[in-house]
């Protein structure tokens, strides 16, 4: 009677270590989600001035003006990580496109105003690609518990569900980037 006591125990702590490993696992997720978050906002709040420093250098170029302005906003609406996924990657292109065609502006180069956003956004990028990394990191650990024995069976007692990884859709993310300088 008292081993069997003891293996109830035994098994009934095992269960709220495992509970408890999953909430916490959980938890990190979701906190590696918001620091994406946050350097996505902080992107996002940089933008404007952006436009503003390149507006009256690149009259020809408001197209992707335009379109930078409408990916910010439909970011601001997007309300799951596939959405803001999605958002991100778009919006990364058009940024690249707005650098690029800097490289055609000499006096908006040398704009100190235009050179601090640039490199404040360069900061960004990095911490938004190191969020990145951090964030599939936590969801595969995350995951890994939800699969493994037994872990899992404390897992599906209590409904915990997988994350989705953040990945990208582009097939332009995907290519190879062609170096040319005989330009």
């Amino acid at each position: 009677m008292v081993i069997a006591l003891i293996v109830i125990l035994v098994i009934v702590l095992a269960a709220i270590g495992m509970y408890n490993g999953l909430v916490q696992s959980r938890n990190k997720v979701k906190n590696a989600w918001s620091q994406i978050d946050v350097q996505l906002q902080r992107r996002f709040d940089l933008i404007p001035n952006l436009v503003e420093a390149v507006k009256g250098y690149m009259e020809h170029e408001n197209e992707t003006l335009t379109k930078v302005t409408e990916l910010r906003t439909s970011w601001a609406n997007a309300t799951t990580i596939n959405e803001k996924a999605e958002l991100d990657n778009q919006l990364s292109g058009a940024l690249k496109t707005i650098m690029a065609v800097s490289e055609n502006y000499p006096e908006l180069k040398a704009n100190q105003n235009f050179s601090e956003l640039q490199e404040e956004l360069r900061s960004t990028e990095n911490k938004i690609s190191y969020a990145r990394q951090f964030y599939n990191d936590s969801v595969t650990m995350y995951n890994t518990k939800l699969e493994v024995v037994p872990t899992n069976l404390v897992a599906s007692l209590f409904h915990f569900k997988p994350e989705e990884l953040f990945k990208t859709d582009s097939e332009e993310a995907r290519q190879n980037v062609k170096v040319d300088f005989s330009k």
